[in-house]
C-alpha cells in the first residue's frame, strides 16, 4: 500500500472513533439531564412530605405512569384516594398491654398457685369457735361464701353434722353457744380451689384468757371500714369537767408528764415532742367498730409508736372497747398483743371503757358485764407478761363498772378539774384535753403519772 492510501485508511479509521465516542457521550448526557429534570420535579413535589412517594411505592397494583401522577397530587389527596390517616400513631400498638403475650414470672406463678390451695385456722375461746379460711399465701380469703361441715364427734364416732355458711363472705365463719367438746371441721368443695383435709378441734368449757393466734386475720384497716359510723368514741370526762381544769404542762413531785395521742393528732413531730419535757406516751392502737364490732387499727400507731420510741418517748398503749362479752374482750386483747409484738412497751396496756353516743353496740351493758369485760381484757394482757390497766372518767368509773373488782390493774382517770375529786385510789391522772404541746398541731390530752415503769 502506497503512503497516500495509508494516509486515508488512518484518517477514516480516527474519524470512526470519534464518532462513535461522541455518540456515547452525547447519549450518556441527555440521559442523565432528563433523569435529573424528573427527579427535581418530584423532590419538589415531595418537600412537603416524604411519606407521600413511600404511600405511593407501598401501593405495588399501581403502574409507573399511575405513582407518577400520585407524586404530583397534593398530599392531602393521596390521603383521601387511599384512605390514609396521617394522625395515626404507628408506635400504638406498644401501648396496648394485650398486643404482646404476657411473661408469667416463676415467682407470680408460683404466687397464683399457692392463692387456689386452702387450709382452715380453727379457734376457740370459750363454747364458741372460729374458722378461718386461708390460702397458701397465708391471707384470708374472701368474696368466696366458703360452707364448712361441723360435726359433733363421740369417739370415733359422729353424733351430728351442721352446715356453716359464710354469709358475709369475708373469710371467717363464727359459732357461737357451742356445748363442751371434740368436734371436725371440714371445707366444702369449691371450684378452681383445692381444699384441705378436716381439721379437729376441742371446745373449751371455760375461757382461757390467752392470745388468739390468728387474731390477725380479723383485723381491719380504716380502708375497710365506715370509720364515720364505727369509731365513735365519746370524751366521758368532759361530763365533769369545770371551769378550774389546768392546761399547762404540771409536773409533780416524783410524777411523769405524758399525753395520749391517736389518729385525731394527726402529724406529730416526736423530737419536737420529746423536747418539749413529755416524759411518756399512751399510744391508741385501735378500736372495735361501734355498729358492726369489727376490730380496726388505728392509722397512726405504727407512725406514732415509731416515733415516740425513738425519740425516747416511754410509751404505753390503749384500745377502745365496745366488746359485749368476755369472748370479744380476749380478742381486743390479743389484738393489741399482736400489733404491739416487737416493742418495747413500758407503761400499761389500758382498756378505754368509754360509750359512744348512745348507739354503740357496747353502749347498754350492765355494770357487772362491763366489769366482766375489763377483767377479761386485762388478765389476757398481763397473761402475755405485760402490766394492764382501765380508763375511764369519774362519773363512768362510779357508774359503769364495779372498780373493786379492778384494783389489782392500774387505774388511769380522767377528769378535767383543777384538782380530781375522785374518792378512789388511781395511778394516772388525764388532766385535760385541751392542751398544747410543741410538735402536736392542735389541741392534746395532757396527763401525770404517780408510777414509774
Amino acid at each position: 500500500m502506497d503512503s497516500r492510501l495509508k494516509k486515508q485508511v488512518i484518517a477514516a479509521a480516527v474519524a470512526i472513533v470519534i464518532c462513535v465516542v461522541a455518540s456515547v457521550f452525547i447519549a450518556d448526557y441527555l440521559t442523565k439531564g432528563s433523569t435529573t429534570s424528573t427527579n427535581v420535579q418530584i423532590n419538589q413535589n415531595q418537600s412537603t412530605s416524604h411519606r407521600q412517594l413511600a404511600e405511593a411505592n407501598s401501593e405495588t397494583s399501581l403502574s409507573q405512569g399511575d405513582e407518577l401522577a400520585d407524586a404530583n397530587l397534593a398530599t392531602d389527596d393521596i390521603y383521601e384516594k387511599y384512605d390514609l390517616n396521617p394522625k395515626k400513631d404507628p408506635y400504638a400498638f406498644l401501648a396496648d398491654a394485650d398486643f404482646f403475650d404476657k411473661t408469667v414470672t416463676e415467682e407470680e406463678s408460683d404466687l397464683e398457685k399457692k392463692s387456689k390451695e386452702l387450709s382452715l385456722l380453727v379457734n376457740s375461746v370459750e363454747q364458741d369457735l372460729r374458722v378461718t379460711v386461708i390460702n397458701g399465701n397465708n391471707e384470708r380469703v374472701s368474696g368466696q361464701g366458703f360452707r364448712i361441715l361441723l360435726e359433733t364427734m363421740d369417739g370415733d364416732k359422729v353424733k351430728e353434722s351442721v352446715y356453716y355458711k359464710d354469709l358475709d363472705k369475708d373469710g371467717l365463719i363464727y359459732v357461737g353457744d357451742m356445748k363442751a367438746g371434740d368436734y371436725k371441721v371440714s371445707l366444702e368443695e369449691i371450684e378452681d380451689y383445692s381444699v384441705p383435709e378436716t381439721v379437729s378441734i376441742h371446745v373449751k368449757e371455760q375461757i382461757e384468757y390467752r392470745l388468739i393466734e390468728d387474731i390477725s386475720y380479723m383485723i381491719k384497716s380504716e380502708d375497710e371500714i365506715d370509720a364515720t359510723v364505727e369509731d365513735t368514741a365519746v370524751v366521758e370526762a368532759l361530763k365533769d369537767a369545770d371551769n378550774t381544769e389546768k392546761v399547762e404542762h404540771l409536773k409533780e413531785e416524783n410524777t411523769g408528764f405524758g399525753i395520749d395521742v391517736s389518729k385525731w393528732n394527726k402529724e406529730i413531730d416526736w423530737k419536737k415532742v420529746k423536747e418539749a419535757g413529755v416524759d411518756f406516751a399512751i399510744i391508741r392502737c385501735g378500736y372495735r367498730g361501734s355498729s358492726t364490732g369489727a376490730l380496726v387499727e388505728d392509722p397512726y400507731f405504727k407512725k406514732n409508736i415509731e416515733g415516740a420510741t425513738k425519740a425516747g418517748i416511754k410509751v404505753g398503749i390503749y384500745f377502745f372497747t365496745q366488746a359485749t362479752n368476755r369472748v370479744e374482750a380476749v380478742e381486743e386483747a390479743s389484738m393489741v398483743l399482736t400489733l404491739c409484738k416487737g416493742y418495747e412497751i413500758a407503761f400499761p396496756i389500758f382498756i378505754d371503757t368509754e360509750g359512744a353516743g348512745g348507739k354503740g353496740r357496747a353502749d347498754e351493758l350492765s355494770k357487772e358485764t362491763r366489769t366482766e369485760v375489763c377483767k377479761a381484757f386485762c388478765e389476757t394482757i398481763e397473761n402475755s407478761g405485760f402490766n394492764a390497766g382501765v380508763y375511764a372518767s369519774k362519773s363512768w368509773f362510779n357508774n359503769n363498772v364495779d372498780v373493786s373488782q379492778l384494783e389489782n390493774y392500774y387505774i388511769w382517770l380522767a377528769q378535767y378539774r383543777g384538782t380530781p375529786t375522785y374518792d378512789r385510789s388511781y395511778d394516772m391522772w388525764q388532766y385535760t384535753s385541751s392542751g398544747s404541746v410543741d410538735g402536736i398541731e392542735g389541741r392534746v390530752d395532757l396527763n401525770i403519772s404517780y408510777v414509774g415503769f
